[in-house]
């Protein structure tokens, strides 16, 4: 429970209406109080820090003035949230974020009324705000919508495809347009520059109540905006204020810009609010804002606390003693710059995840041939297949649940081109605590179906190697998919050594089944296998399989187990049944993967044993189809007793 000593204002707030009963003047202090509470949950289980810090008095002065939940707050890029979800009912029980049912760690709509729109993904919320002012005004509804986008969300093709049909609706004579405030919250990390004392002299002017009552009244009194005179003024009022601020590009697209203001300055905060709350139409506020403001460590190194673990706020993030074990996105990271230094054609790209996806050595090291493309997965995806066209080799490193935006290019550009373009999926199945918004439970399904694909699931470290060294050199489309963290340890060799095009690798020759894995659930199928004397497949492959293998196991087994790390609908173990399928061979299969339905926030460890991927679950699965094997397990002597003897 919060300390009523230590936060006497924030202790008597459970949901914004009781914010609401505070005076204008409380509100610093409140704000002051919210940062110190935030400071001490995060640092107790961690969680994302920077980006919520840097909101922290426009989430106090929204949340103060608008009437929420009736008025529709909808937030972009969700690890902005956190403050947010303090102040709608869940300040007692933001130390569980992440956690197995603990508070979600974006904004969720089951999870709080508050949450008006799910996202995981950023650049959404000004088209969902949008869709909600449109619903609301067509339905004679005076409720506000305001969408607080930032933290880089602003990059996004999306973010500007929203912009330009808001401020496009009332252009047409009898146009509508949408009541509507997008915030941009610019932490210096999305599109807008520093700005100095001119452009914040500018933004306090425009945010006026005098200013824009004489601006209101100037419409009244000129009448239709199409006509001359009103298109007049506003065109010199546009450029009036390009002259100083980067405002004509909104008010281009037909929004009323004000700023930039300083988003830390909570009295100039709720005063421009004020004025725009009562302002009809798209309107836009540029805010300035520090992420981890309030916190100097965060402040001094923006990317390493933009998301932590547990740490000591007198101390900050400390790394801890030791050896840091080997993750696949360090495999990765190393396999790039090695390959790049043997092949000068050697492209890297990623949509804003450089740390994420492990290419900040590549990033130093080959600057030339190191392309950052913001939170564009799209054009990361078509970019690609242009450097191809031109002998280029690139490789575009993603992660599995944001290669899902840039799926239509990855078909129509890249396979149906066939061009050499290679995926380095990253995050690929179970991922954990970030939640279903987060997880790479789909593309082995999304993936398989995609003619002239070949895709690559490692089962350890250097067979991600090997399999990377593969892709970049298979004159095609190639995907390998890996998980998030570290594998089983095995030691990675520095060769750039390639592996045969799928081809299987057996692992254990065993009798009765054979258990098929697919990538990072071979380590637990081989401990079942040995348990209970079946033959155990390290797959490789998702496309192409091992045809010749899979027949000559059918010959000599009788049931088959494939095991991924995938949803089951459309999986790779769906490609063992169509090819058993094709050739006519007809024999049990018991498939074993994710389950068809988004996975809720806990640790990978506790989503792979909720679906009965850990090797408990996996043998407890075998028995229940096989329960011969029990008995066997125990008596065998030698070779196990085929089942149908056991029977």
């Amino acid at each position: 429970m919060i300390d009523p000593q230590r936060y006497p204002r924030l202790s008597r707030i459970q949901f914004p209406a009781d914010l609401r009963r505070f005076p204008q003047e409380e509100l610093r202090p409140i704000a002051d109080e919210l940062r110190a509470y935030l400071i001490e949950q995060v640092a107790k289980v961690g969680g994302h820090f920077g980006a919520g810090l840097g909101v922290i008095e426009l989430t106090v002065a929204l949340h103060w003035l608008f009437d929420t939940p009736v008025d529709r707050l909808v937030w972009d890029v969700g690890h902005q949230t956190y403050p947010h979800k303090i102040l709608t009912g869940r300040r007692d029980a933001i130390h569980t974020v992440k956690q197995k049912g603990g508070v979600a760690p974006f904004p969720k709509r089951e999870e709080s009324e508050y949450d008006t729109f799910g996202v995981g993904h950023s650049s959404t919320s000004i088209s969902a705000a949008l869709g909600m002012a449109i619903a609301l005004q067509r339905a004679g509804d005076e409720r506000k919508v305001v969408a607080v986008i930032g933290d880089g969300a602003m990059t996004a093709g999306m973010a500007f495809e929203a912009l330009a049909h808001a401020g496009g609706m009332g252009e047409e004579p009898g146009g509508l347009e949408p009541n509507l405030l997008v915030i941009l919250n610019d932490n210096q990390m999305s599109i807008s520059e520093n700005v100095g004392g001119v452009t914040r002299m500018l933004g306090r002017l425009t945010g006026s109540r005098t200013l824009n009552a004489l601006r209101e009244g100037g419409k009244k009194l000129l009448g239709d905006k199409h006509r001359g005179p009103a298109k007049f003024v506003r065109r010199w009022e546009e450029h009036w204020k390009g002259m100083f601020v980067p405002s004509t590009f909104f008010e281009e697209l037909g929004f009323h810009y004000t700023g930039p203001i300083d988003g830390h300055d909570i009295d100039a905060l709720v005063g421009t609010l004020k004025t725009l709350k009562g302002l009809k139409g798209p309107q836009l506020l540029h805010i300035i804002t520090t992420k981890g403001k309030g916190y100097e460590l965060a402040e001094g190194d923006q990317i390493g606390y933009h998301a932590v673990g547990p740490f000591d706020p007198a101390q900050g993030v400390v790394g801890k003693p030791g050896a840091k074990k080997l993750t696949y996105t360090d495999v990765f990271g190393d396999w790039l710059c090695d390959m790049a230094a043997a092949d000068p054609k050697l492209m890297g790209i990623t949509p804003a995840m450089r740390e994420g996806s492990g290419l900040v050595r590549f990033s130093r090291e080959y600057p030339e041939r190191y392309f950052d493309v913001a939170i564009a997965e799209q054009h990361a995806v078509t970019l690609a297949a242009g450097m191809a066209c031109e002998g280029a080799k690139p490789v575009c490193a993603i992660y599995s649940t944001f290669l899902q935006r840039g799926y239509d290019q990855l078909v129509h550009d890249v396979a149906i081109q066939n061009l050499d373009v290679l995926f380095a999926i990253d995050r690929g199945g179970v991922v954990g605590p970030d939640g279903a918004t987060h997880a790479g439970n789909l593309d082995l399904s999304y993936l398989r179906c995609v003619p002239n694909m070949v895709v690559m699931a490692p089962a350890d470290e250097d067979e991600c190697r090997r399999m990377l060294s593969t892709g970049h050199r298979y004159p095609g489309p190639a995907a390998v998919r890996y998980p998030r963290g570290g594998g089983p340890g095995v030691p990675v060799q520095p060769t750039l050594e390639t592996l045969p095009i799928g081809k299987a690798q057996l692992r254990r020759e065993g009798a009765c089944l054979a258990l098929l894995a697919f990538g990072a659930i071979v380590p637990a199928a081989e401990r079942v296998g040995e348990e209970l004397g079946l033959t155990v497949v390290n797959m490789r492959f998702v496309k192409p399989l091992d045809r010749a293998l899979i027949l000559e196991l059918a010959r000599r087994h009788e049931g088959f187990v494939t095991l991924e790390d995938n949803v089951v609908a459309g999986g790779a173990g769906s490609g063992v049944a169509e090819l058993l399928a094709a050739e006519g061979v007809t024999l049990p299969i018991l498939h074993l993967g994710l389950p068809d339905a988004f996975q809720q926030h806990a640790s990978r460890e506790e989503l792979l044993a909720e679906a009965g991927l850990d090797v408990a679950g996996i043998r407890a699965a075998v028995l229940r189809r096989w329960p011969a094997l029990a008995d066997d397990a125990l008596t065998r002597s030698g070779q196990p007793t085929p089942l149908s003897a056991a029977r």
